[in-house]
This record gives structure tokens, sequence and C-alpha cells, in this order.
């Protein structure tokens, strides 16, 4: 999270202001679809694969990713919940605030796993979710899927699967729901 969220984020007081919808709900769920086409296509089926929604803008991508397989292939992925709080090279520059519990009720060694979150940006939250994974098991691999790459990354990591490429300014902020992608601002209250 870039300072000036940091700043502006709950618990220090903040709200979002929408601005311009750039998904539908449509729109998100075709992006849903694609990407669980893209999914299986890559990996030849659904064997040996695993779905991770990072808590907590992943999970709902997830278990949407993972129903559009069910439906395509007939196979109901595993998938799980994971958070990182706990992970984050950030844990004394803010408040710790873990989101939920995770949940991976299966072990990951020789799985194929592909990370899930809903916006990509400076890409410290999927190296905490690496380093988490590791001690559910030894993944075969894994893959990332998200809803938004908005860019700025900080570190070299890309996306397999992207639901909308979203060039943003750093100081703005995407929201992504089932009910659409909204870019926006935080401003304080």
């Amino acid at each position: 999270m870039a300072e000036r969220e940091r700043a502006l984020a709950p618990p220090y007081g903040g709200v979002f202001v929408a601005r311009t919808t750039v998904m539908a709900p449509d729109d998100v769920q075709r992006a849903v679809w694609r990407m669980a086409h893209e999914i299986i296509e890559r990996n030849h089926g659904t064997d040996g694969l695993a779905l991770v929604g990072l808590q907590t803008g992943g999970v709902w991508i997830a278990g949407r990713l993972n129903e559009t397989i069910q439906t395509v292939s007939g196979v109901d992925v595993p998938t799980g919940t994971l958070d990182v709080a706990f992970y984050r090279d950030d844990i004394g520059l803010r408040p710790v605030l873990p989101e939920a519990a995770t949940d991976i009720p299966f072990d990951l060694s020789g799985q194929t796993v592909v990370l899930i979150d809903d916006v990509l940006f400076t890409g410290r939250t999927v190296r905490a979710a690496l380093n988490a994974l590791a001690d559910y098991g030894r993944a075969r691999a894994v893959q990332l899927a998200v809803m938004v790459d908005r860019g700025h990354r900080e570190l070299p990591i890309r996306p397999d699967y992207v639901g909308k490429n979203l060039p943003t300014r750093r100081d703005e902020m995407v929201d992504v729901s089932e009910a659409g992608v909204v870019l926006g601002d935080m401003v304080k209250k």
C-alpha cells in the first residue's frame, strides 16, 4: 500500500470516493469466464490444480473462478484462502490488521497453485503470499490471476491471467467487486 493510502486508510480514517466505473458487473463476469478458460487451457485441464484467493479481495474471485471451471470442466478444483498480513515487508510501518483466517484444507505439495487477487499494484502483497504459501507445502508451480493490473510495480512480479489492464496514477484507488470495477480517490473524512 502506498504511503498516501496508508495514511488515509482505516483505522486512520478515509473514505473512498468513486469517480469512474471501469467495468460493469457483466464485464467482471466475462473477465472471470475468460480467465477460467485461460487457466484450464494453460494447465491442460484441471489435474493437479488448486486455487488460493488472497484475503479479502481475491476470495470471491477465486470462488467465481472455481464455479466457472466446474461449469466448463465438471471438476471442483480445491480452493482455499490466504491472509498474508503477518508476511508483509511493511509490518513495522503500519498496523498489522489480519483480514480473515487462512483456510487451505489441502496439501499444496506438487500442485499448480493459482494465486488470485483483486488488484495488482506494487507486487508486495504477492511477494508476501509467495512466502506464506511455502508454509503449506512446496507447490510444483505458482501462477497469478488478478482482476485488475494497475501497474506501478516495485517488485519483478507479473500476472499470468488478467481481467483488465488499467493504467492509473499512483494516488488513485481501484475498488473491485462483483458489482464492477470503480476508479476513485481516498479522501479524509
